[in-house]
């Protein structure tokens, strides 16, 4: 299937273009821009206008083979020159943040901080190129973004008025569902006929920053298994492995305590739910917990509940339940753990086996 670019890809590639449009005073129709990885990209300017103090450069999302409610929008890019600094801001369409554990502060525009490396990096290189030695003001705007913000679950994240400029690879990698797992299963072949007895199993990219940064982990061949965590589960008992670990941020992992097996928004939620019926079972105060169905994301709510001194024990329950779920999707044929983590919060939740099993690895 095709893969296409985020929102933020594209608000780069606007940015550049405007930017090279006010310093070369020639309507750009191609710019080039990199991804995080290093991987170097060409987008088709759409629109382009030089005005005497700016220049509006525009990009069509291209969403590739994803259901994304945002494909074919346009995403513009206003530039200004400055003295000095690079300023980042949003217009028409873009969503402010209300709620507290996103990306950006309360009050913000929702162009999330990938999103602004990109821009920044992408005005730099065009300062560089053209020997500029100022700065920019930018600002993002999406004219349609507050229409197709009722198709998304912007306003339930806490994100009022439009949509969020986001993608922390550039890529928009496909959902189709059987895509997906098939390419788990052919991953974790590979693994398994390498000799590999223990599958280590991650939720997307940040769990692969986290385990990229830890030292127990050095080394570790990984399957990125998304949202599809019991499919993944399941492979790993079909291809005889004899453990698997889970590793993945517990705003996805929070679900598993509830045998959520899909953790995607669209199957089911029960976050909130779950870590209240969690402090319950540990008496943390009531009060406490009337906050958390106020929260938009688990990391707002662990801000919350982190003040507590029961708070240990809410995670200890937490992790039993996800403990339990997994091993019962695999019908204990097979040893399970998880390792879950918040950037936000100096949290890290671990089921009873995971010790055991990182060792049992590192002996290998």
């Amino acid at each position: 299937m095709r893969c296409g670019f985020t929102t933020g890809s594209c608000a780069a590639a606007a940015a550049k273009g405007a930017a090279i449009m006010l310093l070369t005073s020639k309507i750009a129709e191609m710019v080039e821009i990199g991804l995080p990885d290093g991987t170097k990209v060409d987008f088709q300017i759409c629109s382009a206008e030089i005005y005497r103090d700016f220049a509006l450069c525009a990009v069509i999302k291209d969403g590739g083979d994803d259901p994304d409610a945002t494909d074919g929008i346009r995403i513009f890019a206003k530039v200004a020159l400055t003295n000095s600094e690079i300023v980042i801001t949003g217009g028409e369409g873009i969503g402010i943040v209300t709620k507290k554990g996103l990306d950006q502060p309360v009050g913000a525009y929702a162009i999330n901080s990938m999103p602004r490396k990109m821009i920044t990096e992408s005005l730099l290189d065009a300062a560089s190129e053209f020997g500029y030695a100022g700065g920019f003001s930018v600002e993002i705007s999406a004219p349609d973004g507050k229409f197709l913000a009722s198709k998304t679950y912007n306003s339930r994240m806490g994100i009022v008025g439009g949509i969020s400029i986001i993608g922390t690879t550039g890529i928009v990698e496909p959902m189709s569902s059987s895509a997906i797992v098939e390419t788990i299963r052919t991953e974790a072949k590979i693994l398994r006929a390498d000799g590999e007895n223990q599958l280590l199993l991650t939720i997307g990219n940040y769990a692969e920053s986290f385990i990229s940064a830890r030292e127990e982990f050095s080394g570790r061949r990984t399957v990125m298994c998304s949202n599809f965590i019991g499919d993944a589960l399941e492979i790993g008992v079909e291809l005889g492995f004899e453990s698997i670990i889970l590793v993945g941020h517990l705003g996805k992992l929070v679900k598993i305590g509830a045998g959520i097996m899909n953790t995607h928004s669209h199957f089911a939620d029960g976050r909130m739910e779950v870590l209240i019926t969690c402090g319950v079972i540990a008496g943390i105060d009531l009060k406490i917990l009337q906050k958390l169905p106020q929260c938009m994301t688990v990391d707002a709510a662990l801000e919350i509940l982190g003040d507590s001194p029961k708070f240990p024990e809410i995670m200890r329950i937490l992790s039993e339940k996800i403990a339990f779920h997994m091993s019962e999707k695999v019908c204990a044929k097979v040893r399970t753990a998880a390792i879950g983590f918040s950037f936000k919060n100096p949290v890290i939740l671990k089921t009873s086996l995971a010790d055991e099993l990182l060792q049992e690895y590192s002996r290998i």
